[in-house]
């Protein structure tokens, strides 16, 4: 994936031994090479490991060493996401075998092919860091990338079962209250009055697609040089099937308008991008999906986020996250809740019910 950097509390997370025993009899590329495998820095839920043997280059995720529950089938449905995307014009990794035995290094995992590429996290690549045009190209390219995979035939790809589209917008609101409850420890302003509209603005019907679940410039990686140039779309964890224009709308949530104020570029500088009514007309005109409801989506999006997020949040302030980088989903949360209300009381959409 990007650039191994050396990542902290990685120590016996792997077994080289019997992960190379593994990789022999998958016959893996590479098998019968002496095994290194390097930690390579990534998100906050899961590890990454660049295992290399010989002139083999590939990439290795599993859970955290605490591995929370439902976190080893989780690895299983990322492998079969990636796995079925093989033939379509979705940028990704190659995926190359899964394992669901524990005693090989002490949670499942799955092996892919190395992307030779880089991820718009607080900096930007040559010509991208100077060029406007060419970094406003990593804007259409990140559109463009979920707008194919928005097509996927995804019962064609072998998909079908993967999720439960029928009902999947009516389930939102009490399906993440009921994930919040299990570790809610403090009050979330904004999250009711966000849900209590959602229940009333709910679309009727819907097309029904592949979704990535958390698609942003964190989770995707380019081609290094210009043009911009989508290299692989990352981090598959809470794909399903469901309403694609979630997708569009987790980018859209975050992104910053020309003339709005950026609160932090610690993310993503948006100075010179093109505007949220440029990508989501766009994303429409490649998909001809109802992108004129986007209110809804967003709401949804900052909603779920919140949500999500307290769940890192409450296991690192109990103590059982191995990553430090929860710790700034706290504020990120609050963010999310209120300004998931903000917009709900903004919005123009007429009600559903």
């Amino acid at each position: 994936m990007a650039a191994p950097e050396r990542a902290t509390g990685t120590e016996g997370l792997i077994d080289i031994e019997r992960l190379a025993r593994w990789m022999d009899a998958h016959k893996l590329p590479g098998s019968g090479s002496p095994l290194t495998a390097t930690p390579i820095a990534g998100g906050a839920s899961n590890e990454i490991f660049e295992p290399l043997r010989g002139d083999a280059r590939l990439v290795l995720r599993r859970p955290p060493r605490n591995v929370p529950q439902g976190r080893n089938e989780t690895m299983l449905r990322e492998y079969r996401v990636v796995a079925a995307l093989r033939d379509s014009d979705v940028p990704h990794s190659r995926a190359h075998a899964w394992c669901e035995d524990t005693d090989v290094i002490g949670a499942c995992f799955y092996i892919m092919d190395h992307v030779d590429g880089w991820t718009p996290m607080g900096r930007l690549d040559p010509p991208f860091d100077t060029d406007v045009e060419a970094k406003r190209g990593l804007g259409w390219e990140l559109i463009d990338a979920i707008a194919k995979l928005a097509q996927v035939d995804w019962k064609s790809v072998g998909l079908d079962g993967f999720g439960k589209p029928e009902g999947f917008l009516d389930r939102q609101v009490d399906r993440w209250l009921h994930h919040l409850a299990k570790f809610k420890f403090r009050e979330l302003p904004g999250l009711d009055e966000a849900a209590a509209w959602l229940r009333t603005h709910t679309p009727k019907s819907f097309r029904t697609g592949i979704i990535h679940g958390d698609y942003q410039f964190a989770n995707v990686m380019f081609h290094h040089g210009g043009p911009a140039r989508m290299a692989a779309v990352v981090d598959w964890e809470m794909s399903t099937i469901g309403d694609p224009l979630l997708d569009l709308a987790w980018v859209v949530m975050g992104w910053v308008d020309p003339g709005e104020e950026q609160r932090s570029k610690q993310y993503f500088d948006y100075e010179g991008m093109q505007s949220r009514a440029d990508l989501v007309e766009r994303y429409g005109r490649q998909t001809g999906l109802p992108v004129e409801l986007i209110d809804y989506y967003v709401v949804l999006a900052r909603f779920k986020m919140a949500c999500v997020l307290e769940g890192g949040y409450a296991r690192y302030v109990e103590g059982g996250a191995d990553n430090p980088k929860m710790a700034a989903f706290g504020d990120v949360v609050l963010d999310m809740a209120g300004r998931a209300a903000e917009l709900a009381r903004a919005s123009r959409l007429p009600a559903t019910s």
